[in-house]
């Protein structure tokens, strides 16, 4: 949305549970945080991080910013695109701080293009529908599938094939990723959301798809008792 007014959830992948018994009620843990700085605690070089949107719509562009001005490099970065110039991804290929990107889509950023055909930036394009496969498998503990997505083609090279149904598919594992980075429209402080639009693209299967993640909400909601 391009407010800066927006604020930030940190989500553990093990979620906090409400137990209830007889005697008492343990209330969820409160994930909200107090600034964008806080919420990207814990980021490092090297890591790998999953950044949902699609094209320009849904992008945690807030987070990008704040990842952009804390300098951390040789970073992985799994988005369905890598932005533009000046914009959302763009800004760390302009400062160098992806060492790999792994999209579906580059075809708007010309800094990418020059970086990629330089060899300053490892890129591993992937077919859509198999890198939204691999972020849910990695939500739902599910560490690999078969797919005749590339089957034939260099994305098929050194992987494993197998023929069902007298059709080829090729193995692909899901993404392990320290951190995902995603928007949503709405949430609480227990970490609940609601995605709205076509930003329930990436957002939704990169979130909880990560050893961590972290929500930039435009709001959040009180809970009811």
């Amino acid at each position: 949305y391009g407010d800066h007014r927006d604020l930030h959830l940190s989500i553990r992948r093990q979620r906090q549970m409400c137990i209830r018994d007889r005697n008492s009620i343990l209330p969820m843990i409160n994930k909200k945080v107090s600034s964008v700085t806080k919420a990207l605690e814990g980021i490092s070089i090297g890591m790998t991080l999953m950044i949902g949107g699609f094209g320009l719509c849904g992008i945690p562009e807030n987070s990008i910013l704040e990842l952009a001005r804390s300098g951390i490099k040789n970073l992985v970065c799994i988005s369905n695109n890598a932005g533009i110039d000046d914009f959302g991804l763009g800004l760390l290929l302009k400062n160098k701080q992806i060492h790999t990107m792994i999209a579906s889509y580059v075809g708007e950023n010309a800094e990418f293009e020059r970086q990629m055909l330089s060899g300053e930036l490892k890129v591993i394009l992937t077919p859509q529908g198999t890198l939204a496969e691999k972020c849910r498998a990695a939500q739902a503990g599910i560490p690999a599938f078969y797919t005749p997505a590339g089957y034939g083609t260099e994305i098929a090279k050194g992987k494993e094939v197998k023929v069902f149904d007298g059709k080829s598919y090729i193995l692909e594992e899901a993404y392990k990723a320290d951190f995902s980075i995603v928007k949503a429209w709405k949430g609480d402080e227990s970490g609940n959301l609601i995605f709205k639009g076509t930003a329930r693209n990436f957002n939704p299967i990169m979130c909880m798809g990560a050893n961590q993640s972290i929500v930039q909400v435009k709001r959040i909601e009180k809970e009811e008792n």
